[in-house]
């Protein structure tokens, strides 16, 4: 007996040094749990085995692999009433299941009868419930003996452990899936309420309705041809959204007047960047750019712009493109005093205005995006008035070429 207990304490040894390598491999875990199966059917002598996960919302075990049962479903699952838990998680050592033993450790309700087992050994760690494994016949259709059980308990200790971190793995990941979700619908949540304050900001004259939901779509569509990540174009979207917020102070009259503006009107209505950033300045947005986007989308290169004179590098990436795609509609939307201007006119007017006004970048993004609407590249079309699109291929590449030639031949954007 003792030579036989020794041997096979041995084969346990030698069983958990093969699943090292197995447990700790970078590798899908049901592999690993196929080599654990095949440990504790060889430790304990049995000719049928399964293992066990244990979730505890609902409580329930999930078989993860099986081998020798003749029927035993694919997953196998035992739900388990609280008085089943407590026992499993009471029990010090495999138990030997006989008629009244069923009932304490298992229940009847699940999708595999429990007088297939013959013995069950709870997985443990740190006296917490992750599992268990259940032995189906013996090899020699006896019961099994205590060194049996013995060197099973040994093993269980182990393949809880791996059992316990891979759930652990399987909990860490769906966490960052939900939070990832609930991100995306936070962020769906913004920009859907931002688009109806958009039509709300602009509601005031029927000439400049929907002019922040196209600067927010030409702002987006610019930070993603210049390769801008998924966040940094949302927050482009958002901003464009708000970026003319401080409108809502404007008196109502000057958006309808037919010529220019006097110096007086013209100082009401710039003063619309500053009343903005002090509507928004204190709202935690999650961009951290909005209100400097708000206050300064008429800034330019030159120092022309308002209300703080910014020059070149001041002025930050994300309001040199909030300032091109205002700039773009501008010009191409109806105005009181003027007609809108043809799409090949603005942009041949844009690239004039590069780099004294407008960052070479930007341009380009914004060349490259009219020219996949030209070619039909586009899946939705950037520009919103395709009626309007008088300009080929190849002229935006022309109109490429002259940027290019001033890119080379003068400084990006004016210091």
């Amino acid at each position: 007996m003792q030579k036989d207990s020794l041997r096979r304490l041995l084969r346990t040894v030698e069983a958990l040094s093969d699943l090292g390598p197995e447990m700790t491999a970078e590798q899908d875990f049901p592999r690993a749990a196929w080599a654990m199966l095949a440990a504790v059917k060889q430790a304990a002598g049995a000719r049928e085995a399964a293992l066990f996960v244990y979730s505890d919302r609902p409580s329930l075990l999930t078989s993860i692999a099986c081998d020798g049962f003749a029927l035993m479903p694919e997953p196998a699952i035992i739900p388990l009433l609280p008085k089943h838990v407590h026992a499993l998680t009471a029990a010090r050592a495999p138990v030997v299941l006989g008629a009244e033993a069923y009932d304490a450790f298992l229940s009847a309700n699940g999708n595999v009868a429990p007088d297939l087992f013959r013995c069950l050994a709870p997985l443990k760690v740190g006296g917490k419930l992750v599992g268990a494994a259940a032995l189906g016949r013996h090899e020699g259709e006896g019961r099994y003996d205590a060194g049996e059980l013995e060197s099973l308990e040994l093993l269980c200790h182990y393949v809880g452990l791996a059992i316990h971190n891979h759930s652990l793995g399987q909990t860490l990941a769906q966490r960052v899936t939900e939070n990832l979700r609930l991100m995306a619908s936070i962020r769906g949540f913004y920009d859907s309420a931002l688009e109806t304050f958009a039509a709300a900001i602009d509601v005031k004259h029927a000439l400049v309705r929907g002019h922040s939901m196209r600067v927010a779509g030409y702002a987006a569509a610019i930070g993603h041809a210049m390769g801008l990540d998924a966040n940094e174009v949302s927050a482009l979207r958002s901003a464009g959204y708000l970026h003319d917020i401080g409108m809502v102070a404007v008196d109502k009259r000057l958006f309808g007047k037919p010529s220019s503006l006097d110096a007086q009107e013209f100082r009401e209505m710039a003063d619309h960047t500053v009343v903005g950033h002090h509507i928004v300045h204190g709202v935690q947005f999650p961009w951290p750019n909005i209100p400097e986007v708000v206050r300064w989308h008429h800034e330019r290169a030159d120092g022309s712009g308002y209300p703080d004179g910014l020059k070149g590098e001041e002025v930050p990436m994300p309001v040199r493109i909030i300032a091109l795609a205002d700039t773009f509609d501008a010009m191409t939307s109806e105005r009181p005093w003027r007609e809108p201007m043809a799409l090949g006119a603005a942009l041949h007017e844009i690239v004039r205005l590069t780099p004294q006004k407008f960052d070479s970048n930007v341009v380009q993004a914004l060349l490259l995006q009219v020219r996949r609407d030209a070619v039909g590249s586009n899946a939705l079309p950037f520009y919103k008035e395709p009626a309007s699109s008088n300009i080929a291929a190849r002229d935006i590449d022309q109109l490429a070429s002259e940027l290019q030639y001033r890119m080379s031949h003068e400084q990006h954007y004016l210091p």
